[in-house]
This record gives C-alpha cells, sequence and structure tokens, in this order.
C-alpha cells in the first residue's frame, strides 16, 4: 500500500507535530547512520526542537568540533572569529570598568591621592560627605528602631508586672483563691 502525499506545511495541533517531530528525527539519525555505516562517511547531525531541546548524532569515527574545523577549512571561513572578536571587546571594557572600579575604591580609602587634580580630589570630598550622610541617616534610622522596640518592650513588661501585682494582692486577700461574694454557704452544707 503506498503512502499518500501530504502537504509541507506547519502542523497547527502541538501534541501531531512533537508526535512529526520525532519519528521524523528519529529517521534523520537513521539515515546519517546508515550513511556512515554504508559510505564510510563522516557525519554530525544537530537538531533543536520547537521546545528547545537538543538532539545530535555523530558519527563514531569523529566528533562535531572535527566536521567543524573540517568546513571551516573546506570553506575558507572561520565561524568563531567574529564571535570570539565581540567576547574580546566585551572582556577588555569589563576590564576597564574593573580597573576604574578599584582605583575609587583605591581612592575612597585614601590611597592614590597624589595623581588627582584639585577638582578630582573636591569631586571625592562631595562624595565621600554625601556618603556619610547616608550612612548616618541609616545608622539614625536603626538607632531610632532599637530605641523604639526597646521602649515597646518595656511596656510589656510593665503591662505584665502591674498584672502580677494586681494578681498578688487578690492572693494576699484570699490565699485560698476564694472569693466571698456574701452568698449562703450553709445550705450547701445540707447536701
Amino acid at each position: 500500500m503506498a503512502r499518500g502525499k501530504i502537504q509541507i506545511k506547519k502542523i497547527e495541533n502541538s501534541t501531531n507535530r512533537q508526535v512529526t517531530y520525532s519519528k521524523r528525527r528519529n529517521g534523520l539519525f537513521k539515515k546519517a547512520h546508515e550513511l556512515t555505516v554504508l559510505c564510510d562517511a563522516e557525519v554530525s547531525l544537530v537538531m533543536v526542537s520547537c521546545t528547545h531541546k537538543v538532539h545530535d548524532y555523530t558519527s563514531p569515527s569523529t566528533t562535531t568540533k572535527r566536521i567543524f574545523d573540517q568546513y571551516q577549512q573546506t570553506k575558507g571561513i572561520d565561524l568563531w572569529s567574529s564571535h570570539y572578536e565581540i567576547m574580546k571587546e566585551k572582556l577588555e571594557k569589563l576590564k576597564e570598568v574593573n580597573m576604574k572600579i578599584r582605583r575609587e575604591m583605591r581612592q575612597r580609602m585614601g590611597q592614590c591621592l597624589n595623581d588627582l587634580s584639585f577638582q578630582d580630589l573636591h569631586s571625592l570630598e562631595s562624595d565621600m560627605e554625601s556618603a556619610w550622610r547616608v550612612i548616618h541617616d541609616r545608622a539614625d534610622r536603626v538607632l531610632t528602631n532599637q530605641i523604639e522596640t526597646s521602649k515597646k518592650k518595656a511596656r510589656n513588661v510593665e503591662q505584665i508586672n502591674r498584672k502580677l501585682h494586681v494578681e498578688l494582692e487578690a492572693m494576699d486577700q484570699d490565699p485560698y483563691g476564694l472569693v466571698d461574694n456574701g452568698g449562703d454557704y450553709n445550705s450547701v452544707m445540707g447536701f
């Protein structure tokens, strides 16, 4: 029985799309393996699904890196040079930022001040004063919060003390915890 031709377009149903992807991926991997065995070809196949899962097949006699290197050599191109250059530029910028931050940290600690101009020294002084104000304000808030917390604890202790004092006075008046409310207790004895 012959298979019918299907129209090549995106499968809208996600379940059907995933099943088709899985079957066709396995078919491609089978064909890649057959090429490796039958023709002694070096095959490297990399696939990324719509769910971002990576699937790959590489001939047992080679590696993916070796295939890429051979491709670059045959085509006379360098796949990684532009990416390497971009990364190198980013690294240089990060090194500059790092050096600048380290220099500023040393200056704020009072080191390496000889190379600064009067304007730079004045700017550093205003930065230090601003930082001192922020630290001072934060310390004031922390102290205020601690004082308020201590006051609340002291009030709670005072309330507990008052309650205990009232209970103690009540025990002094009636050590057994009985209260005389003026009732007739003789009738209870006749029980």
